[in-house]
């Protein structure tokens, strides 16, 4: 196959192969840790692939780094466009008060925003992000509507101006 070597594959590479190092494992160690095949991530580390944003991600996990980091060194997300978001991003990930699940919803309900507002990277592309964010905010990937606190309809006391709510 013919050599990918351009622009920020080899820089990944490189960033890559000096994570590792700084994490003291071997390739081989990485490669297990984050479920790719020793020869491809050799191949990542001397800019002769372009690994997917699972793979950076699986990476990123086994060396305790920011995925986003490696997605801005890959050039999937824009270092200066993006800065902020990927900021945002990063300090949702690391908040250990929450756990993944609701990491990954506040993630989607951000993005859902963005596109809202015409911002983010894919906010021409298909609306499956944005209406599973939508489905978070009604409730349903939180644990149902009566999770989320809202205002309570009220109600009259002895008009028959229309239904009143009942216990139960």
């Amino acid at each position: 196959m013919a050599s990918l070597n351009v622009g920020n594959l080899g820089n990944l590479g490189e960033y890559l192969r000096e994570q590792r190092r700084n994490a003291q494992l071997s390739l081989r160690q990485l490669a297990d840790a984050a479920g790719v095949s020793n020869p491809y991530l050799s191949q990542i580390e001397r800019g002769l692939r372009k690994p997917s944003a699972e793979v950076l991600q699986q990476v990123a996990k086994a060396l305790r780094i920011s995925a986003e980091t490696l997605y801005v060194r890959a050039g999937i997300l824009d270092a200066e466009r993006d800065r902020d978001d990927v900021e945002t991003r990063a300090v949702l990930l690391a908040d250990p008060s929450l756990n993944e699940r609701q990491k990954q919803v506040l993630l989607q309900i951000y993005e859902s925003f963005r596109k809202e507002n015409g911002f983010g990277a894919d906010a021409d592309a298909d609306d499956d992000g944005e209406a599973r964010a939508q489905d978070a905010t009604a409730g349903d990937a939180v644990g149902g509507a009566d999770s989320i606190p809202g205002p309570e309809p009220r109600t009259t006391g002895g008009s028959d101006a229309g239904p009143r709510r009942t216990a139960g």
